[in-house]
């Protein structure tokens, strides 16, 4: 089985996030507020099933997957538009396409240690999110 992302995870570190939101259209009064929170993962893992939350005191985001299965997403927690979701397993790596209005957009997740890394992808941007698994 590939890596086990069960776990409550705590951002502990968000590089240059304000770049992706700008490349989503995304307008200043929430970016300057996005910018500035603290968010936890929650992710329940069953082989290839994945339920994950994403909370804030802003907002919160929850999207369910199965890896390797298309799926519509509305990404109501970041832009608020519709995309077509992929997932697929690279190694140890979650990395997911979104297909929609935007090029170049996505995700990767991997765990180095107690750390979750992700990476969010929009046009020619790259923002990096790490998360420190929570006992």
């Amino acid at each position: 089985m590939p890596a086990d992302y069960n776990g409550r995870w705590e951002m502990v570190k968000n590089e240059n996030f304000e770049d992706v939101m700008k490349a989503l259209d995304i307008d200043f009064a929430t970016r300057k507020i996005a910018v500035h929170l603290h968010q936890t993962k929650v992710i329940v893992q069953n082989g290839d099933k994945f339920e994950t939350k994403t909370l804030s005191t802003f907002r919160n985001y929850e999207v369910n997957f199965t890896v390797g299965e298309e799926f519509e997403e509305h990404t109501k927690g970041l832009d608020n538009r519709k995309v077509k979701s992929l997932v697929v397993w690279d190694g140890d790596k979650l990395v997911c396409v979104q297909k929609g209005e935007k090029e170049n957009r996505g995700w990767k997740h991997w765990i180095e240690g107690d750390l979750l890394h992700l990476e969010i992808t929009a046009l020619d941007k790259v923002c990096h999110q790490v998360f420190k698994k929570k006992e």
